[in-house]
């Protein structure tokens, strides 16, 4: 071999020996699974086999804010709603209050509460989809247990086929609820600025009335569930209150005037890492509290606290990050609203060490409670004599100008921010999704999780589903939270020769 053959070769051999180096110290998870939208975790390990770093990477992006401009705002509703086939009444509902701010109207009461209605069998049959399919399978099945079982197969498997029959049957009857109201359950057109669309024909509330009681045996059900298998098993409880699912930052929800959890409506309220109150302000001035950061890694924007500033991923007091979802709701509540779910409340608080709980996996016990909740305010608002009123909608007369919703998502608050013309076309839109809302605290999450439970590199499907755990806990949904333009698309390309070996390596965004 002549010297410059041999000076390539040389070449080609050390950078495939960095290469293969490099892919010894770094472990993917791709694509991470259970959960709504796209992902993956790149970990890294330095040369001990600890972690050094993992990053959470959203590779997929919607436009959704730049195409709405130019649509007519009563478009908004049903625009934002494909989002998300799986939480389509969030974006619906808190675009339709954006247009209630944006006309300056106040819908009559039934309408009110005909969404309210809507809105908390959305967050029912929402949250029971979390707890018995998507982060379910890891308490119920077990975090160890293999990869085929953690799935609906595997949990049926364990609670037996008629407690399957059971969660089947109640999300679809939830699902019918919402479709009465809204024409159908992924897309629902009942939203309309100053009211809603169809009311509740007095010949129907007695099989809804059936429904409600139902349901909040069903969500009962589901905290006994719950108990038997989580909270009686040393190992999950351990893990729940481990210092790798565990972080202090500050919390943000909405609560109604008695500081209690409410979904649909409210005042912010902030808390830091101790339970004090940092903050409380309408939804109308969300920007002087929330700013957002943008990292290279993620098409995610990530929130913080505008006042503190960006002090980057750490944790309280050092930080401005912090967290929504069910855990954060009930960290920045006084209570619950109706008696199961007030029980439920108190009993989390007193097993867990006191307010506030900054244990990450205690988000799903937080959202059983949430279930009950759900539920009961279901029959609460089936028995208010207002609800087959049929003055269901107030007509617009005021000029658009400005339009801020905001809602509690299953998985976090919800802001949906409109600006028109005065023609009342689209002129600006600014979504803030739970999941952005949550974005740092995720990342903090899954480095946190990689960091303390890979030692020495050793790594096995186990361990990774537990990382994996560390987001799934928020219920995050990446489809809703991608919003950082502009963006360009990750691109990697490999030239190997004939022997198959790497010479070189194109990057672009990867």
């Amino acid at each position: 071999m002549n010297p410059a053959a041999a000076s390539v070769w040389n070449e080609a051999q050390a950078r495939a020996g960095a290469a293969a180096q490099a892919q010894r110290r770094r472990v993917t998870i791709d694509p991470i699974t259970r959960l709504e939208g796209h992902g993956k975790i790149d970990i890294f390990l330095n040369d001990q086999g600890d972690v050094e770093h993992a990053y959470l990477q959203i590779p997929e992006l919607r436009g959704f804010e730049v195409f709405s401009i130019g649509r007519p705002a009563e478009d908004m509703p049903q625009i934002t709603s494909r989002i998300c086939g799986v939480c389509p009444t969030a974006h619906h509902m808190a675009a339709t209050k954006a247009l209630d701010d944006l006309y300056q109207v106040e819908p009559p009461p039934a309408a009110r509460k005909i969404r309210e209605l809507v809105y908390n069998a959305f967050m029912l049959e929402d949250h029971a989809l979390h707890v018995y399919l998507l982060g379910g399978p890891d308490f119920i099945v077990g975090p160890d247990a293999p990869k085929e079982q953690r799935n609906v197969v595997g949990v049926v498997q364990k609670v037996g086929l008629e407690t399957g029959k059971r969660v089947i049957s109640m999300r679809r009857r939830v699902r019918e609820l919402i479709a009465y109201f809204g024409g159908k359950v992924i897309h629902p057109v009942l939203g309309l600025p100053g009211g809603v669309s169809k009311g509740l024909k007095p010949e129907d509330l007695p099989r809804f009335k059936e429904l409600g009681k139902d349901a909040v045996e069903f969500a009962l059900f589901t905290l006994q569930v719950f108990k038997d298998i989580v909270l009686r098993n040393p190992e999950y409880v351990n893990l729940i209150k481990s210092e790798s699912f565990t972080h202090r930052t500050y919390y943000l929800g909405l609560v109604d005037a008695q500081n209690r959890v409410n979904f649909y409506d409210g005042q912010l309220r902030v808390v830091n890492s101790t339970g004090k109150e940092y903050a409380k302000f309408p939804a109308q001035r969300y920007r002087e509290f929330i700013a957002e950061h943008v990292e290279p890694w993620s098409y995610i924007k990530f929130c913080y606290l505008k006042p503190l500033g960006w002090h980057g991923f750490e944790e309280f007091p050092q930080s401005s990050v912090y967290a929504v979802a069910p855990l954060a709701r009930l960290n920045v509540s006084d209570g619950m609203a109706t008696p199961y779910a007030q029980k439920a409340y108190e009993e989390f608080f007193q097993t867990l060490g006191g307010k506030p709980v900054h244990h990450t996996l205690a988000n799903h016990w937080a959202r059983v409670i949430e279930m009950i909740y759900a539920a009961e305010r279901i029959v609460e608002l089936l028995n208010d004599h207002e609800i087959a009123s049929t003055n269901l909608r107030e007509i617009p007369q005021a000029k658009p100008k400005t339009g801020i919703g905001v809602v509690e998502a299953p998985r976090g608050t919800l802001f949906h921010h409109f600006e028109t013309d005065e023609r009342g076309l689209i002129t600006m839109a600014n979504l803030i999704v739970a999941t952005q809302n949550n974005a740092a605290r995720i990342a903090m999450s899954v480095d946190k999780a990689a960091k303390g439970l890979i030692k020495k590199g050793k790594v096995d499907e186990g361990l990774l589903n537990k990382v994996e755990m560390a987001f799934r806990a928020y219920d995050p949904c990446f489809g809703c939270a991608t919003h950082a333009l502009p963006g360009h698309v990750p691109l990697c390309v490999n030239i190997y020769d004939r022997n198959r070996t790497l010479v070189r390596q194109l990057r672009q965004g990867c």
